[in-house]
């Protein structure tokens, strides 16, 4: 019994159907009727109840069908690694540094362990360069906030965070535990930009009104590190996730009580096209890092 044995009776199976499955497999339907007759005289058992246009899986055609799917598939994945072994292969991840801290490197670290020979590209975006990525090839998958309007993108949830407001030491909440919306007014707010971070200001735009904050926005910043260097300068509050703690020793989280709705970060793939064995192993590394950071 070969492997195309195996595939020859497993399109039978899927197929319902001598006729389909020939044309499925690029087979005479002759040809592949002898097939499964030999295959059954080797096995020795009766594979299909044939009737009159039709025919039904036996007890040990079920049997041959569930074993037959699993080692086609182990021999399909030892194919892919066989040939990738022979080649540097690149995994190209867009990634938010304030969404991502602690789950991104654990996951890198793993993966390259099991695949030394796939080199793992980075690259630091903008929710809206992240979008672009994947919709033009140049992204194999990013970590980010999960956004519910792009029908491009096939989500998986990782973790949820709450929005926190970000303070230096010097600032007028900072000596306060929580903080109450009605004490944003009047304060200078700074906020990622409008055009880079459509979602967020969606959200704090919903918070706002919610609330009735009449916000004033005092600067937006195009990514994490400069927006943290204008709160530790004192140019005002920001509203960011809370992982953005370990970005500076220099500034205060304060809860917001009540505060916006948590923000759901998930790795995001492309509907496009089937994320290849890589991808998919990287994504479950990342949802373990997730798991145990949550515990």
């Amino acid at each position: 019994m070969e492997l195309r044995h195996l595939r020859y009776f497993v399109a039978v199976a899927e197929e319902g159907n001598i006729s389909k499955a020939a044309q499925r497999i690029h087979l005479t339907q002759p040809a592949l009727s002898r097939q499964i007759k030999s295959l059954e005289g080797e096995i020795g058992l009766c594979l299909l109840e044939r009737r009159a246009n039709s025919f039904q899986l036996t007890e040990p055609g079920q049997t041959l069908l569930r074993e037959a799917r699993e080692v086609l598939s182990r021999a399909d994945l030892a194919l892919e690694r066989v040939r990738s072994s022979g080649a540097v292969r690149h995994l190209r991840i867009g990634y938010a540094p304030s969404l991502t801290f602690g789950m991104l490197p654990s996951a890198i670290q793993r993966f390259t362990q099991i695949h030394p020979r796939v080199r793992v590209e980075l690259s630091d975006l903008s929710s809206t360069g992240m979008m672009d990525g994947l919709n033009n090839g140049t992204l194999d998958l990013i970590v980010t906030a999960v956004s519910e309007s792009s029908k491009s993108v096939s989500w998986t949830t990782l973790c949820q965070q709450e929005i926190k407001l970000v303070v230096n030491h010097d600032h007028p909440l900072a000596g306060l535990a929580s903080v109450k919306p009605k004490q944003l007014h009047n304060q200078r707010l700074l906020l990622f930009c409008q055009s880079e971070y459509p979602e967020y200001w969606q959200a704090m735009n919903a918070w706002f009104k919610t609330e009735g904050i009449d916000a004033k926005v005092a600067g937006q910043y195009d990514g994490i590190t400069s927006l943290i260097a204008a709160v530790e300068a004192g140019l005002g509050a920001a509203l960011v996730v809370e992982r953005t703690a370990i970005f500076s020793g220099g500034v205060l989280l304060k809860t917001l009580k009540p505060g916006p709705k948590k923000v759901c970060i998930g790795v995001g793939v492309s509907t496009a096209k089937e994320p290849d064995a890589f991808a998919k192993v990287f994504i479950g590394e990342l949802l373990t890092t997730a798991q145990t950071l949550g515990k």
